[in-house]
């Protein structure tokens, strides 16, 4: 098989595990990493300027299932190990499957743009590099995250106390004495309003949407393991939501019981160790969706209004590529339009790794899973759709979401696991069985 000159943008999470899959193959690799460390966002204050990690991060999934497939996160780690602990465990991939030699640091991608080829071959990609320089690939895979351009609240422009959002928290002390709000409750928002809550003089949360708060842990285990237990891939919906509520009251009681509403349609699973405890103790107090700020004042969707001198906006990301213009970019209409979420379905030779959430487990798992199906896609072992086949492959898959998720945009990113990684396994073995059939298994 040829041997292929590739780029990889970013040395987080999806670039590092993306450069090992392809490296492995005998590809020619480098990897673009505008920072000095790999990790991407778990580095605390990486100097690339895209980490989000705040000192008390931890991850919300058990460890033995979220590292990589073949270099587990070590036994002696945390249940759920802290941002410090996931640094490490990226430095030592890197080390373990000699990465670093192909990484440039201090290398930041300004511009991507194809080179049209004099035949009948897929164009090769110039990319155009923060110190001036030019450098030509015949494959691109995107790996920089979606982290990067936060989403904030209409109240933003209009509130003139201070004002943040999670991407710039890292710690609660300089909020000591202070009335904070944290707006939001998915998991960044349900850390920081229970890390916050213990120096602020106050603290409170808005539950803009209807959210269940599950327990991270169940009978001595982490509740993931339960759900593993009991959620059949055959069991509907419906049935599914109705455990996952049974369980949550078994620790938590009712949503209702602490200013939430219980959600009746999908959401992003969100779980955390303490929040409903320091709600009950009386150090969170939890209100509705903002409507707007006065100044310092803070109206709430029940009328209410409150005093408030700090705001952090836990209320999410857009999905940018900054370097990829006129019409390379996947996002449409706040669509992602790729080809088992990796292809470009309009320009062969680029590609995307991470560019999900996990609805329920592991992100970094699924992004290894990624780089092996892209790595067999590279050496032409899984054969992709025409790009009329790939357009309906994912108009399909829109339809799928706007079913599952009725709210819309703000689930662009969700992504099933099960479904997602039994598509993934059939592609992989029919390929296997392919080669074992033509002899060259």
């Amino acid at each position: 098989m040829r041997t292929e000159r590739i780029a990889v943008v970013g040395a987080g999470a999806a670039g590092l595990c993306a450069a090992k899959h392809l490296l492995q193959r005998g590809h020619d690799v480098t990897v673009h990493e505008r920072g000095t460390e790999v990790g991407g966002l778990w580095v605390y204050e990486n100097d690339n300027g895209a980490s989000p990690a705040y000192w008390s991060l931890r991850i919300n999934s058990e460890a033995k299932v979220t590292g990589f497939r073949d270099f587990p996160i070590p036994s002696g780690a945390s249940l759920f190990p802290r941002h410090t602990e996931m640094r490490t465990y990226f430095e030592a991939y890197a080390e373990r499957f000699g990465l670093r030699e192909h990484i440039r640091f201090r290398s930041t991608v300004e511009g991507v743009e194809p080179v049209p080829a004099d035949d009948d071959r897929a164009p090769r990609w110039r990319l155009r590099l923060g110190d001036g320089s030019e450098v030509e690939y015949d494959r691109v895979v995107v790996a920089n995250g979606h982290q990067a351009v936060p989403v904030h609240p209409s109240l933003a422009a209009d509130f003139t106390g201070e004002y943040l959002h999670s991407r710039d928290y890292r710690t609660p002390e300089r909020f000591a004495g202070k009335t904070v709000l944290v707006v939001g409750t998915g998991n960044s928002g349900l850390d920081i309003a229970a890390d916050v809550c213990v120096s602020a003089k106050t603290t409170l949360l808005s539950a803009r949407s209807p959210v269940l708060i599950m327990p991270r842990m169940l009978f001595g285990v982490p509740i993931s393991r339960v759900l593993a237990k009991l959620e059949k891939p055959w069991l509907p919906w419906p049935v599914v939501r109705r455990i996952r509520e049974l369980l949550t009251y078994v620790v938590h009681g009712r949503m209702e019981q602490w200013g939430f509403v219980t959600p009746k349609t999908r959401t992003h699973p969100a779980s955390h160790p303490t929040v409903v405890a320091q709600i009950a103790w009386d150090r969170i107090a939890v209100r509705p969706g903002t409507v707007s700020a006065d100044g310092t004042t803070i109206n709430f969707a029940d009328g209410s209004s409150a005093e408030v001198d700090t705001v952090i906006a836990a209320t999410g990301y857009e999905f940018d590529v900054p370097f990829l213009k006129g019409g390379l970019s996947p996002v449409a209409d706040g669509r992602i339009d790729l080809y088992r979420r990796i292809v470009h379905p309009r320009h062969p030779g680029l590609y995307f790794i991470g560019l999900f959430d996990v609805s329920g487990g592991a992100n970094i798992r699924m992004m290894d899973i990624q780089s092996r199906w892209l790595g067999a896609v590279v050496d032409g072992e899984v054969p992709l759709p025409d790009e009329s086949a790939m357009a309906t492959h994912i108009a399909d898959e829109h339809g799928r979401t706007a079913r599952l998720y009725p709210k819309g945009g703000r689930y662009a990113l969700e992504l099933d696991p099960r479904e997602y990684g039994l598509a993934i396994r059939e592609d992989l073995n029919r390929a296997k069985e392919a080669a074992a059939t033509s002899g060259r298994g």
